[in-house]
This record gives structure tokens, sequence and C-alpha cells, in this order.
């Protein structure tokens, strides 16, 4: 099949939508199929390459930073994207399109199909959908919510990356069906972290420094278990950005955490290679990326209790889950893990069993099966 994919961030831009977008793309491309990609240029990335079988067409974009995408952004990528998608639909006739997010890229994908009459399949996240990330994007959705229900009504199909997701999807656009297909990653080649927990204890964050991610809560925890031996990585960049690195400094901390940036997906998947623990103190998540990448890597898992971080955590098995904003709970759980090294070991291992369940191969098969049902029906 001819698959025309959109979205908006790709990597080395954007956070863990764009890196399952870049999996899924390449493993499309490898079961035969012919995919082309159009997203938006930042500086220093070529407007036109061949990566991993995809073709990835990059027309102007006003994108200024490498983690964040503004409103204002998203607006432009529509515009600036709209005419090099056009052309390409209309010259190379993709048998169907497919739109990661549905803001801002659905709203591409619904106009390239009301067009050429193209269908395409929206592969919706956490962001898109009202009430998913209540601090960042309720505003929007008071005035561009009646603006979205036609993106996900003239979708052939739309897919979400848990059930959290699907739900909340389900709750704001009554009548669509949404079907959960996980997001998932390449399980062939990873460097496993060793089952024997390190010395000192090797915990990680990786994400965008915003507040959803409750960074301040989570320096709050680490200073209760200053008495243990651990040291943490945080891999990551955004506007919060410095206020961490303010409150990590006050809570004596400053030689234990180490600020490691942005940095390339092969470099998150090295460090996890040899990390032990991955702290999710997320106020919401749908299906975190980084989760299943920790699980594949073999990392224990210590997040809240909140959206799709459940489905990637077992809670007593793989890590534990805590109430949102619970420091004792939190600090509990955490001082539970680094002192009892054995526990650490088998939550490690019962990682590395979970991650089958988000091989990138299984989740192709899922999507290739979607995309040859809608391209029978059109």
């Amino acid at each position: 099949m001819r698959l025309l994919v959109l979205n908006y961030e790709y990597p080395p831009v954007g956070g863990g939508g764009g890196r399952f977008c870049a999996e899924l793309g390449g493993q499309l491309a490898r079961r035969g199929h012919e995919v082309r990609l159009v997203t938006g240029y930042f500086r220093g990335l070529p407007r036109v390459e061949v990566r991993d079988g995809v073709t990835i067409y990059r027309p102007w974009s006003p994108r200024r930073r490498q983690h964040t995408c503004g409103v204002g952004e998203m607006g432009l990528y529509l515009l600036a994207g709209l005419h090099p998608a056009l052309q390409l639909a209309r010259r190379w006739r993709p048998h169907l399109l497919q739109a990661h997010f549905a803001v801002p890229t659905g709203s591409l994908a619904y106009l390239l199909h009301r067009i050429t009459g193209i269908p395409y399949v929206l592969s919706c996240q956490l962001g898109d959908v009202p009430g998913g990330v209540p601090d960042q994007t309720d505003r929007l959705f008071r005035w561009l919510k009646p603006l979205t229900g036609p993106i996900w009504r003239g979708a052939a199909r739309v897919t979400a990356p848990g059930r959290h997701v699907r739900e909340l999807a389900q709750q704001a656009y009554p009548g669509v069906h949404v079907e959960v297909v996980y997001n998932g990653i390449n399980l062939e080649g990873l460097s496993l972290s060793p089952l024997t927990p390190g010395r000192p204890a090797r915990l990680i964050f990786a994400g965008r420094f915003s507040p959803q991610k409750n960074l301040p809560f989570l320096v709050e925890v680490l200073e209760q278990v200053k008495d243990l031996d651990w040291q943490l990585e945080m891999l990551g960049d955004g506007p919060e950005m410095p206020l961490i690195r303010e409150k990590v400094e006050q809570a004596g901390l400053s030689g234990r955490v180490i600020f490691s940036g942005w940095v390339a997906p092969e470099r998150v998947t090295e460090i996890m290679g040899v990390g032990d623990l991955l702290l999710l103190p997320s106020l919401s998540e749908g299906l975190p990326l980084v989760g299943v990448q920790a699980l594949a890597a073999g990392l224990a898992l210590l997040g809240s209790d909140v959206g799709g971080i459940a489905e990637v955590v077992q809670s007593g098995r793989n890590g534990f889950l805590c109430p949102v904003n619970d420091r004792d709970v939190f600090v509990e759980a955490l001082r539970a893990i680094l002192t009892e090294p054995e526990k650490l070991s088998e939550m490690k291992a019962e990682s590395r069993r979970l991650a089958r369940a988000f091989d990138i191969r299984e989740i192709a098969a899922r999507f290739e099966e979607i995309f040859r049902q809608v391209g029978r029906s059109a």
C-alpha cells in the first residue's frame, strides 16, 4: 500500500508520539509498504531524506524549540504543510492517510480528505482529547472542541494508545468508535539493563519539563530519601527547567541529579540500558512511550496511579503505582525499592516480560490490518 503519514513533529523533534510514529513507519516500510511522511522543518535537518525506508518531507515550519510546539506554531504548521501535502497526495495518490495527533495534524488530514477523497486513519494521543491534560489544554478546548468534532467523525478509523485515552475520547465525541492499539517499541537488539541494581541505584526521568510531569513534586520526594544511595539522570527540557534546577539546589541534591538536556532517542535507549528505575510522577498521561521504553530496557517503574501509566506498571510486580501527589506514599514506595535490591531485581525482570505486549512488530501488524480494511472499503 501507499501510505501518506502526517505528523507535526518527528524525531529528532518532539516527544513520544513522534518517536512511535517513526518506529511504526519503519516497520511498515519493512513489511513492503511505501511510506511517505510530511512533518515540519527544524533548523539543521534536511528538507527531504529517507530514513528506515520512510521518505520524510519537511516543508517550512516556524517551530523554534525542539521539545515544545506552541499553539501558534501548530496553526502555522497546517498552513505551511497543506500545499506540499496536497501536491504529494494528488501526484502520488496514496491509498490512505494516517494522521498522528488529532490536534493539529488531524486538521490537515481532514482537509486533504475533503479535497481528494482519500480516507484517513486518525491516531490520537492524550493531549488530543478534552480533559486529557487539563492544566495545559482545557482552556484551548473551550473554543477548539466544536471545530474538532468533524475531524474525529470524518476519520475512517480512530485509534488510541490505551484504554484511558479511548474512554476520554468516546466521552468527548459520542458516537465515534475508538479502538486501542498500543504505542509500540522495537524490542530487537536492545541493550537490557543488568538485573543487579547499580550502586548507587540509577534513577531516570525522561520527558518534557512541563507542569504535566509534576517535577517539583518529584524533587520533594527525592529530598525525603537523601539518606539512601541513588543518582538521578533527568533527560529532557522544557519551560520548567530553571525551576527544577533551583529546587534541586535548594533541596541539597545538586551532586546527585544530572541534567542531560534534550537528547536523541538513541541516547535515551543507551541511558536506560544502564538504569534501574524510571520515575513517572505525572499529573496525567496517556500511554507513556517512555514507560514502554523502560519495560523494554528492563527497568522497574514508580509512577502516579493516573491515566495510562497503569498500563505499563503492575503495582507490586514491576514497580509501584501511587496516588497522585501523595508524597508519603511515593516516599514509602521509593524507599522500599531502594532498600530491597533483590525485590528491585525481580521487578526489572518482570518489566522485561511485560514488554512483549508492546512489540512494534505486533503493533505494526495491527495497523496494517486496519489500513487494509480501510483500503478495501474506500
